[in-house]
């Protein structure tokens, strides 16, 4: 391998920032929500099944693609087949835009941190969160009202996020995960007891743990089974591809992998765990269901949370902080990891410095993402974009990967195996050859064109067509005019 590219220090180090880029909002804030829209326990058995037949075997390919290329998504998939730059640069273009909405979230995590003095969100979380906090727009349209207080914190989580990438991979992104990673795991499992010693935790366990067999009859439940499991294990969309590039010659990347993918998913269920049993207390003290104490899915770690912090007592302004924080900077690993794609392909293309490309790539997103996430739009982009470019743009990007080396590169595949297999204690063997193949290619085909044709069809829940058109198919149509652009343009 190249001697200027930057290495991990270790294989611990490596792991430690997959699990921090696989671990954080996702986990936390996406995974809850999107089971508790999917029917709860009718979620569970799919997501299970996604990660076995799909997450696991698209995961050992990103890493075998970028280990044996020593090179970002572009370059590394070029190596591999004629017109692979673009599918590279298609995945570089995902990133970008997760990157920007991202952010934003994490500025609501930020913002919590501050709100747990005295319980800002009171006895209504869900009234403060939606109408006081964010101030969401009743508009059908995209309304450019700009609110003040989600300006300075997103301007800062950008400029943290800018001074960690111009670390570099060992100053800046190992080393803040090998500090916040272990203090997030033990304050969200001390968290997670907690709201299982709270009354009616036992009904919401029930809504979480119960399969609903007729609601995973519905195609959507495996459609966001899929696609959360991709986006929660950063896989798909180039930043495993990146991570295993900065490895070095011999390290076990099979062993790695289910370290990575069984931390992730144990994470997940924790998390769970934790809101569910939370959506039980707030039933039980409301005297309700658990799927009718809350209106929106996407807002539920912001909801739940903070009824479970509230029912600490006197220790709960400390923890809140904590938990808060701890879940910022979980947050801020994996921002970190989705903006080092970008910032790596650049690198390689146009054999820039680090602070340039940080400077330009990162400056650049920032500014777009400040502008479009400080005004009362802010929940209602962040759930439009997250829904098309995580069913499309991850799902199309890995399947587009699959069926470009399984199908039509078998060599090639042959040839990842081997390179795996020299350096694993896990041998990859021809069950997984085939799952990529034929399981996984099959089931993200059918997913994808089912997704793309309700899509077109009947639009994403209720919102307006030209937000949907503007913001949900404009990110899809940026990412393919850009990849295509920046793959015609000649290296330096």
């Amino acid at each position: 391998m190249a001697n200027s590219r930057e290495n991990w220090t270790s294989r611990s180090g490596f792991i430690i920032a997959a699990v921090g880029s696989a671990v954080g909002l996702g986990n936390i804030w996406r995974f809850p929500y999107v089971a508790y829209e999917n029917g709860g326990g009718a979620f569970l058995i799919p997501y299970l099944l996604a990660l076995i037949t799909a997450g696991l075997p698209l995961l050992f390919l990103d890493y075998a693609v970028g280990h044996k290329s020593n090179n970002s998504p572009p370059k590394a998939y070029r190596a591999l087949f004629k017109g692979g730059e673009t599918l590279g640069w298609w995945q570089v273009c995902v990133c970008i835009i997760i990157g920007l909405y991202y952010a934003s979230v994490l500025t609501w995590a930020g913002s919590y941190v501050y709100f747990s003095i005295g319980q800002m969100w009171g006895s209504d979380p869900e009234g403060f969160f939606f109408n006081t906090y964010l101030q969401t727009t009743k508009s059908a349209t995209f309304d450019f009202q700009f609110v003040s207080h989600l300006f300075w914190p997103i301007v800062g989580i950008w400029t943290l996020t800018l001074i960690i990438l111009y670390g570099g991979v060992k100053k800046g992104v190992e080393l803040s995960n090998k500090i916040f990673m272990p203090l997030l795991f033990v304050l969200f499992t001390i968290l997670v007891i907690q709201s299982l010693r709270l009354p009616g935790a036992a009904e919401g366990l029930n809504a979480f743990f119960t399969p609903n067999w007729a609601a995973m009859m519905d195609y959507k439940v495996w459609l966001a089974a899929y696609g959360h499991t991709f986006f929660s294990l950063s896989v798909g969309f180039g930043i495993m591809v990146t991570y295993a590039s900065y490895l070095k010659p011999k390290t076990d990347l099979t062993g790695s992998g289910l370290i990575v993918g069984f931390a992730n998913a144990s994470t997940e269920i924790l998390a769970g765990i934790g809101i569910f049993a939370a959506l039980g207390f707030m039933a039980h003290s409301a005297g309700t269901n658990v799927q009718d104490v809350v209106s929106s899915g996407i807002g539920l770690a912001f909801i739940a949370f903070p009824k479970i912090i509230s029912s600490l007592g006197s220790g709960a302004d400390l923890f809140g902080i904590l938990f808060f924080t701890s879940l910022f900077v979980a947050g801020i690993s994996s921002m970190v990891s989705i903006l080092e794609v970008p910032i790596a392909a650049m690198q390689d293309k146009l054999k820039w410095g680090r602070k340039k490309a940080v400077t330009i790539v990162g400056g650049g997103s920032a500014l777009v993402s400040v502008i479009l996430f400080s005004s009362v739009n802010a929940i209602k982009l962040v759930d439009i974009v997250d829904h098309f470019i995580n069913n499309i743009g991850i799902i199309g990007g890995a399947l587009l990967s699959i069926i470009s080396v399984a199908w039509f590169k078998r060599d090639a595949l042959v040839a990842l195996r081997d390179h795996v297999n020299r350096i694993s204690t896990i041998q990859l063997g021809k069950g997984w050859s085939f799952t990529l193949t034929v399981i996984t290619s099959m089931i993200l085909l059918v997913t994808l064109s089912m997704t793309v044709y309700n899509l077109i069809m009947k639009g994403y829940d209720t919102y307006d067509f030209s937000m949907q058109f503007i913001f949900g198919w404009g990110s899809v149509i940026f990412c393919a005019v850009i990849a295509i652009l920046l793959s015609k343009m000649k290296d330096r």
